[in-house]
């Protein structure tokens, strides 16, 4: 990670991991104006780079702060926004596939309660029944026409016009439509215009057959007929009495259904609730008679909003208009071509009446009304209309469910009327051109002279405006189904995705939002489009979609939709889009989330393009993000489907994936892991496929000794399966490490002990001997030396008492199965006996070890196998070689890995729950509360200082045989043992998210692996057309922090930004305040005292924050306490965990220039990163690895010691070992081992922390060397001083200092060297007694020792 400050107007770039590395340095030369805050801030004075200077000064690399640190590459348990939004998809749409239009006029005669004003509206159906003298054909015009209308709404709808209707025919017709219906929704429209309102008891009416009668209808008889689903429409006066009255009868019909339900359960329900209402207007009111107004205003509105809205406009408009109320209703065009003016105004009425409903209906009202049925989602949007139109008439029209009075009043109305105006202000010109004849006799066309209004494009502004100053609120943007209009249009389609794509991005709440809008069926027909601009902008949107709703993928299956990413994904066709390596890895991950857990999407995908471009993809060097996700793509489309795998076969897949174990980037790790794991468990377990699976399997056994707890975890489960596949031979390799780990390291034959005709369980009938790398199956073709299996089985032991408490929990539960197992089979009772020894010899050796004095107690706690910590090409089944000088490593697999019996005795516990003392003893320092059966691994280290190298101790002797051997001893080994009482248990930070291991939970295996779900909660950098993103590729980054504009924490304004701004104008002020005291510092006193308090223990280890007031102090155990020292107050205190008699040997702050981190190094060679280390309450475990995996035994240790490059991201690690250790911070991979060349322990450390490639180390006898990292490994000492004689107690390089080196040793020798000469340059006598701490001002020509 880096934060880089910039001037207002610049812009923010993401990381490139090796941008520092890449920095040459430049010949000196003067320095310019501006220049001299960055040699001020960094004290680099006449450092050759200016500019690389300035680089540093405005940017700082911060790390172990991706996502799988702050996470614990686990992914949430539970979506917090999951349960704002309801479900997006309709799990029951409706149809309504029959209407009944029922007109009741008896034309010419006026019902007994409806006296009529004259003048008096007269249009029905835009029909003027006085214009004819037939009745009969008005009323056929005016059925046909409302025939027309409602067909301009849904044309599917079979329609059936009853005019006049009898009794006895609305019970027959309405009868026949719920037979043909079946369970979809029937629309009864009701136009009673010349009969009498209804009454008050429910009733309507129709005529006799004669008209010489009003005859009523019960509309508990009409509910009984119709039955429900169904969709009424009144166009009457008292509508609202209707509504109350049917309220009241669908009542009724409910409590009768139950009580026959109750005595018949096989009795068919029908949905009495499941009606829809619309009324023209309320109680008591009567329909408006304005004699410019149709008659039946409220059908006009449900059915022709267009032309009633330009009618009442220009009514209403106090301008004179040029045309007369009977040509504004005549606009040209179709209501289906948007191009022309009906039917951009029918688009724009369509987007602002699905805006208004949107923002004022609750969202599950709003999807039942609007998205379950075209044809009620269309008298709905008109309806809105209708509310706001007729109460300016004296009408409230009424519905049920009823909508807000709000919808009224909504802002967006104005945005219609001004539409009106514009197309009204035409209207005169377009009728000219459409009415003038054409020279070829046809009328012209209207399109070529019509001004298109500029409604959609001020939306798509607004929406843009609320993408940049609204989101963050949470707020729903009022134009997104305005958006969701657009992307029917060509024109805007384009703007109208990239602005839908940066709304996603706000994360999974603005998916949902979009989900719920019905955003989905419009991007799924997109996929259909060959458009190459909109190729970019589909697959991030499609990327977004499939993280937050996985269950699309069915979508993507049937229509073939899937097809339109694979192409893309094909490395072999060209894509001319921009960033093409991101698409294709979102192209990646959309065919994962595709394939998983869909056998049918599997094999769909079973065309060898897909797994041979995701191959190819996988071997990329550009873009890490393309081959993690083209390894998980490749891992779901193996699940649990052998013909992909044997596919993967025939592509040398295996291999191919294995290859990945080195990559620089741990998430690729990861993934390569997660993908070997799913291609084991081939149902036809054949030679070839045991082969490929041990030839896997060795070849990612290095991936043990990764540095990142997420690789570790992952590897882990491809063991426990593999455990699980092959058990018999792991069994056989747990019972051969029991049997060397007892104490007389006898081991007998297996032949001599399994009983006769006795077989192990589950042991593979084609696997007869464990597969091996060399060809030999051991002893009797049954022991596994030398086999992948005894690698595998040594390997998870050590991870069983990882330092990651995960990593040891998962390692512990696949040791607990085996030992399980392994008392279960034949094996059991020489398994019990073995276990049995070696809990005695631990127990021996912790009561030997408890009361043992200060100066006969070694320092060494235990020795670890030698792992392959160079993440070198696997490609043999054996460890690789170690380097020229290492220690412990040895060339085969089995022989430099040797357990302790106090680890074997902590299995043996933690299997059968015995010994329980032995594990109390073993830990004095863990709060015991904390451990369980489950975290015990972590908790129990070994206590003897037995060499699992497989070839006994190997004691260093001293350097030169002439000198005393107290010369090469540590300044601390005499120290008398602390006389302090001991403080309480501190708390041991854990890592985030981690669950303790449930003792109760049964042992199981293979281990889940949480990867892919934790890499699903990713984002994508996507191609923006406004922005030039090449070079800002970021690491994957969880799905809330948006990757279209800078993260909130590199936002200016935000909180993060403005806290990080406030740290570096406050550092840069300690900076400016005391560089200018360097040079007076030489002349001031240094022993007047600052602070005064106690620590509760004997400190050892101390280091102070550069801005911040915080002394860290490590005690002689595992403690580390935290101080504010101006305060003289204790921040926090906390255990580093180590294992019995190992301690803190080393510490560093990281990060310091924002929220520093703590790294901590012990003694038994592992480091340690903890976050929030100043709050009890938030103290965190970041990550934890063993940095020196092949520790030297001998009587005389320095445990670990490190140098910390900020700069480089690098930690230089070594210390009771022959080799000096490269840990690169960004990758979390062992990138160099640097021989001694020395076979004394490395004391201490220290680098250029500039460009960081020179370093030099001091050594336990007394020799300095200096080591340049560009020169390779073998060759990189490049000088030697052997002026000291005794143990080195410091090195430094000053980094205000010109080529200056201190050094100190154990005797009071300073020396003061410059690195070009072979001899010291001055020797400075600071004691006669021992000399134990040496600490060089960094500035000042100052040091205390």
């Amino acid at each position: 990670m880096r934060i880089q400050f910039h001037e207002p107007g610049d812009g923010f770039m993401d990381p490139d991991e090796d941008d520092m590395e890449r920095a040459l340095m430049d010949e000196s030369r003067p320095t310019r104006d501006g220049e001299g805050d960055a040699l001020m801030r960094h004290g680099w004075e006449k450092y050759a780079s200016d500019d690389y200077l300035n680089r540093l000064n405005s940017e700082f690399y911060m790390y172990y702060t991706e996502k799988r640190h702050e996470t614990g590459a686990h992914p949430h348990d539970h979506d917090p926004d999951a349960d704002q939004v309801p479900e997006w998809r309709m799990r029951q749409r409706l149809k309504t596939v029959s209407a009944a239009l029922v007109v009741c006029l008896n034309l010419g005669v006026d019902p007994p309660d409806i006296i009529r004003t004259q003048p008096s509206a007269r249009l029905e159906a835009w029909v003027d029944p006085c214009a004819t003298t037939a009745s009969a054909k008005a009323m056929e015009q005016i059925g046909r026409n409302l025939h027309a209308q409602y067909e301009s709404l849904s044309i599917r709808t079979r329609y059936k016009q009853h005019l006049d209707p009898s009794v006895d025919e609305t019970k027959k017709f309405c009868a026949a439509l719920r037979r043909g219906a079946g369970e979809e929704r029937i629309l009864f429209h009701y136009n009673g215009h010349g009969v009498p309102r209804p009454t008050a008891s429910g009733e309507i009416w129709v005529f006799n057959r004669t008209f010489t009668q009003y005859i009523p209808i019960s509309l508990y008889d009409l509910q009984a007929w119709l039955g429900a689903p169904s969709l009424f429409v009144y166009d009457c006066a008292d509508a609202g009495t209707v509504l109350l009255n049917f309220a009241r009868f669908v009542d009724k019909h409910e409590a009768e259904q139950a009580d026959r339900r109750a005595h018949d359960p096989a009795a068919p329900i029908i949905p009495w609730g499941d009606c829809i209402q619309l009324g023209a207007c309320g109680v008591g009111e009567a329909l408006p008679t304005h004699p410019d107004l149709p008659a039946d205003l409220f059908t006009c509105c449900l059915t022709t909003p267009i032309d009633i809205s330009l009618r009442i406009f220009a009514q209403q408009n106090p301008l004179p208009s040029p045309l007369p109320l009977d040509r504004v209703s005549r606009l040209p065009g179709r209501l289906q071509d948007r191009r022309s003016p009906m039917g951009e105004l029918n688009w724009i009425f369509t987007a602002i009446t699905d805006t208004i409903a949107w923002n004022c209906l609750p969202h599950a009202l709003f999807k039942r009304l609007f998205r379950q049925d075209l044809m009620v989602a269309a008298l709905f949007r008109n309806f809105l209309l209708a509310q706001r139109l007729m109460p300016a008439y004296g009408c409230h029209p009424q519905s049920h469910p009823a909508l807000p009075s709000s919808t009224a009043h909504h802002p967006l109305w104005r945005s219609w009327d001004q539409a009106c105006e514009s197309v009204l202000g035409q209207l005169p010109a377009l009728l000219r051109e459409a009415e003038a004849p054409a020279p070829d006799g046809v009328g012209r066309a209207t399109v070529d002279v019509y001004r298109h209004s500029s409604f959609f494009t001020e939306q798509l502004t607004a929406f843009e405006v609320y993408l940049t100053h609204g989101a963050p609120s949470r707020r729903p943007p009022d134009q997104l189904p305005i958006v969701l209009q657009v992307l029917m249009s060509q024109i805007h389609r384009l703007r109208a995705l990239i602005l839908l794509s940066k709304f996603l991005d706000l994360g999974p709440w603005a998916v949902h939002l979009a989900l719920s809008i019905g955003i989905f069926t419009y991007v799924l027909r997109l996929l259909q489009s060959a458009a190459a601009e909109l190729k970019p902008v589909m697959v991030f949107i499609w990327a977004r979609l499939l993280a937050v709703d996985p269950s699309c993928q069915h979508d993507l299956l049937k229509d073939g939709g899937f097809q339109y990413f694979v192409q893309i994904l094909d490395p072999h066709r060209p894509m001319p889009i921009p960033n093409v390596s991101e698409h294709r890895a979102m192209c990646a991950f959309i065919l994962t989330v595709f394939c998983r857990g869909c056998p049918q999407a599997q094999q769909a995908c079973m065309d060898p393009a897909v797994l041979s471009a995701c191959l190819t993809h996988a071997d990329d060097p550009g873009n890490p993000r393309l081959r993690q996700w083209a390894c998980l793509c490749i891992a779901q489309l193996w699940a649990d489907h052998p013909d992909a795998k044997w596919l993967g076969i025939r592509e040398d897949a295996p291999r191919r994936l294995a290859r990945l174990a080195a990559d620089p980037t741990p998430e690729v790790r990861a993934a390569a892991v997660v993908a070997c794991t799913t291609f084991l468990g081939l149902p036809d377990l054949t030679d070839r496929v045991a082969a490929i699976e041990a030839a896997c399997a060795a070849a990612l056994l290095p991936v043990a000794a990764d540095a990142s707890p997420a690789v570790r975890r992952e590897w882990l489960v491809f063991a426990s399966t593999m455990v699980r596949r092959y058990e018999a031979h792991v069994l056989v390799a747990a019972y051969e490490r029991l049997l060397a780990d007892r104490p007389d390291g006898h081991v007998n034959t297996l032949t001599a002990l399994v009983p006769s005709g006795a077989r192990f369980q589950r042991q593979p009938a084609s696997m007869e001997t464990p597969p091996s790398p060399s060809g030999s199956g051991g002893e009797h073709g049954l022991f596994p030396h030398n086999t992948v299996f005894a690698g595998l089985w040594a390997r998870v032991l050590i991870l069983s008492v990882d330092p990651h408490p995960e990593v040891a929990t998962a390692g512990g539960i696949i040791v607990d199965f085996v030992h399980r197992a392994l008392l279960l089979s034949p094996l059991s009772s020489v398994a019990r006996k073995a276990m049995d020894d070696i809990i005695r010899a631990g127990e021996r050796s912790a009561a030997a070890s408890r009361p043992a004095p200060a100066e006969t107690s070694p320092i060494m706690p235990r020795a670890l196998p030698a792992l392959n910590t160079e993440q070198s090409r696997p490609g043999s089944t054996e460890g690789a070689p170690a380097e020229s000088g290492g220690g412990g490593g040895g060339g085969d697999l089995l022989s430099s890995i040797r357990r302790t019996a106090s680890i074997a005795t902590s299995l043996k516990n933690l299997a059968f729950g015995t010994s329980s003392h032995a594990l109390s003893a073993a830990r004095p320092s863990v709060d015991r509360s904390a451990t369980t059966a489950g975290t015990a691994h972590t908790a129990t280290p070994p206590s003897t200082a037995a060499s699992m190298s497989g070839r006994g101790p190997r004691p260093i002797g001293p350097p030169r045989p002439q000198a005393p051997a107290e010369w090469s001893r540590p300044p601390h080994q005499d120290d008398p043992q602390s006389s302090i009482s001991p403080l309480p248990p501190a708390k041991v930070p854990r890592p985030p998210r981690f669950q303790p291991r449930d003792s109760t939970t049964p042992l199981s295996l293979p281990l889940e692996s949480k990867f892919l779900p934790f890499s699903t909660e990713v984002v994508f950098a996507c191609y923006r057309p406004d922005v030039d993103m090449r070079g800002q590729l970021t690491h994957p980054q969880y799905f809330r922090e948006p990757q279209m504009r800078p993260a909130e924490a590199d936002e200016p304004g935000s909180n993060e930004y403005n806290e990080r701004l406030w740290r570096r104008t406050r550092n840069d002020k300690i900076i400016s305040t005391t560089q200018p005291q360097k040079d007076e510092a030489q002349y001031r006193r240094w022993d007047v005292p600052t602070a005064l308090f106690s620590n509760g223990s004997q400190p050892m280890r101390m280091i102070f924050h550069q801005f911040e007031n915080h002394l860290a102090v490590a005690d002689d155990r595992d403690t580390i306490c935290i101080w504010n020292w101006r305060k003289q107050i204790r921040l926090n205190r906390f255990s580093n965990a180590n294992p019995a008699g190992s301690k803190v040997t080393e510490m560093r702050f990281i990060n310091e220039d924002d929220q520093a981190f703590l790294m901590v190094g012990s003694s038994d060679g592992v480091i340690k990163v903890y976050k929030h280390y100043e709050s009890e309450s938030r103290v965190g475990l970041v990550t934890a690895w063993r940095a020196l995996t092949d520790l030297v035994s001998s009587s005389f240790n320095a445990g670990l010691v490190f140098e910390w490059q900020q700069g480089q991201g690098k930690a230089l690690v070594a210390g009771d070992i022959k080799v000096i250790r490269v840990w690169n911070a960004a990758h979390e991979l062992c990138t160099a081992s640097i021989p001694a060349r020395s076979g004394s322990c490395i004391t201490s450390l220290t680098s250029d922390l500039v460009a960081g490639n020179f370093f030099v180390a001091g050594f336990g006898d007394g020799a300095v060397r200096a080591y340049d990292q560009r020169i390779p490994p073998r060759e990189a000492m490049v000088r030697a001083w052997k002026d000291h004689r005794q143990w080195i107690t410091g090195v430094h390089l000053q980094r205000g200092g010109l080529r200056e080196l201190t050094t100190g040793s154990r005797n009071g020798e300073v020396k003061l060297f410059d690195i070009r000469m072979e001899q010291a340059i001055r020797t400075i006598r600071t004691t006669e007694n021992t000399l134990r701490t040496l600490s060089v001002h960094e500035h000042a020509p100052v040091f205390a020792a």
